[in-house]
């Protein structure tokens, strides 16, 4: 490729203290609007802000998360501009002396290589209040939803390091899953908790320089993220091949469209000292407290994974990549289980039915000790793997013990032998010219037979016995 993309991405994160940044109001997403305000979030004249302390501490433990060193001193600002989910005309905002710099995470390139991308700072800032867009009648409107006003963010903004869109979404992957871990956020693309801002340009391969950049919005999945920057740089080469500046403004990704539109033009308001927050100064032995708080990260619990358990590099990155698969996982290996099996399961079965019902492992009914249960009737072939997946997500919704849940489904694994020897000698004979295909060297047929017996036994049959005796009949 002629130009070379460098990409920088500002994530807000909603961090999920109980209160907001400066005020007793509840931290709520998704209550009614304009039911958790007060005098302090809805910016009265008079009404001073509070710093919580909840909040900070749960920022302090975001920047440790990602490697980031917290500043002896910050202080926020108050960032000037105006707009109709800010009417007091500015935003609290630590601008000038951020709560901490020099992060980095590292993710897999899609070479497979380790790559450090680096954060330049992480602040603190007030979310602004929510415009709602609707139509009366013919007419469209906009409502103002002051619930969101004043909730506690950090906003990450990393170093131009990115190349990729594959770099971008993996560096938005991999920051989710640390923050998730440190449980100070839920970073939840799709409701909002979590936002990316991408900067995007195009350089001359080989050169260094930075040219204007063009900032996109609106994307409210990883995925997304990764068409808007693909799409973008599609677009600034296009420009640049025609000639054409690049201005720089903001543009706004429309998921359905798969493109990206112009917003606005890019506008920098004053940041101004604020004389009604004091500054925060971090003590030694509070910072020392805070670091104690923060859990193994999934790149120490990845190695000690491999380490401790044996498992590939793949399933110790899946079973160490949320906090609660992690806990589950290892409580159920205490069981006394084979930690692949384990780990085998859960990524096939259990986190597709998670996903499925959009729901974590602390959202379900399913604890380690009938997980393990589970898993222990399946190596003991009391069920075969298609009753143990049905088995599953009735444990996901139901209290019932997995041997209860068997008996009442009449799942038990059919293992006798003479039945089974009569169930193949029947499918053998319906199908004649399928096994004469066979003996003249189709072997896709035994897939086939095999189905149609599975079916017949109403997926109760031993999948191995039946294959041999099948093996058996044929040749």
């Amino acid at each position: 490729m002629k130009y070379e993309a460098v990409i920088g991405l500002e994530i807000h994160v909603q961090l999920n203290s109980a209160t907001k940044l400066f005020c007793d109001c509840p931290n709520r997403p998704g209550d009614e609007p304009n039911r958790n305000t007060c005098p302090i979030c809805l910016w009265l004249p008079g009404a001073l802000p509070h710093l919580s302390q909840e909040a900070l501490e749960k920022a302090a433990l975001a920047c440790l998360a990602l490697n980031c060193t917290i500043q002896p001193e910050s202080a926020f600002d108050q960032k000037v501009y105006y707009y109709p989910d800010l009417p007091k005309g500015f935003q609290l905002s630590q601008h000038h002396k951020p709560l901490a710099k020099n992060g980095w995470v590292d993710i897999v390139r899609e070479d497979g290589r380790i790559k450090r991308l680096r954060i330049h700072h992480i602040h603190m800032e007030e979310d602004v209040a929510k415009l709602v867009h609707e139509m009366e009648g013919k007419t469209p409107i906009s409502l103002v939803d002051f619930s969101r006003a004043g909730t506690p963010l950090i906003e990450i903004v990393s170093e131009a390091d990115m190349r990729s869109p594959h770099e971008a979404m993996e560096y938005v992957k991999t920051l989710r899953s640390q923050l998730r871990y440190t449980g100070s956020a839920e970073c939840s693309l799709e409701q909002g908790t979590l936002r990316v801002d991408a900067n995007i340009s195009l350089r001359p391969r080989g050169s260094d320089e930075f040219n204007t950049k063009v900032e996109v919005k609106n994307m409210n999945s990883i995925r997304n993220v990764g068409d808007a920057i693909a799409y973008e740089i599609v677009r600034q080469t296009h420009c640049l091949e025609k000639g054409e500046p690049i201005v720089l403004h903001t543009r706004l990704w429309d998921p359905e469209k798969r493109i990206t539109s112009p917003m606005r033009s890019k506008f920098s308001g004053p940041c101004v000292p604020d004389p009604s927050v004091p500054r925060i100064v971090v003590g030694k032995d509070w910072l020392i407290e805070i670091q104690g708080r923060l859990p193994e990260m999934p790149g120490k619990k990845s190695e000690r994974f491999l380490r401790e358990y044996g498992l590939t590099p793949e399933e110790a990155a899946n079973m160490s990549f949320e906090r609660d698969l992690s806990e589950f996982f290892e409580a159920v290996v205490r069981q006394g289980l084979p930690p692949r099996k384990v780990a085998g399961w859960m990524t096939t079965h259990l986190v597709p039915a998670l996903r499925d019902h959009n729901q974590t492992v602390r959202d379900t009914l399913l604890t380690p000790v009938r997980f393990a249960r589970l898993l222990s009737m399946l190596e003991k072939d009391i069920i075969n793997a298609h009753a143990g997946k049905e088995v599953l997500l009735q444990l996901l919704s139901s209290e019932e013990s997995p041997e209860e849940i068997v008996e009442k489904g009449h799942l038990r694994q059919v293992s006798d032998t003479t039945e089974l020897e009569a169930l193949i000698d029947r499918i053998i004979a319906e199908h004649p010219s399928d096994v004469e295909d066979f003996r003249k060297g189709n072997a896709k047929v035994m897939g086939f037979l095999m189905g149609l017996a599975m079916k017949a036994s109403q997926g109760k049959a031993n999948p191995k016995l039946l294959k041999e005796i099948l093996t058996k009949r044929l040749n």
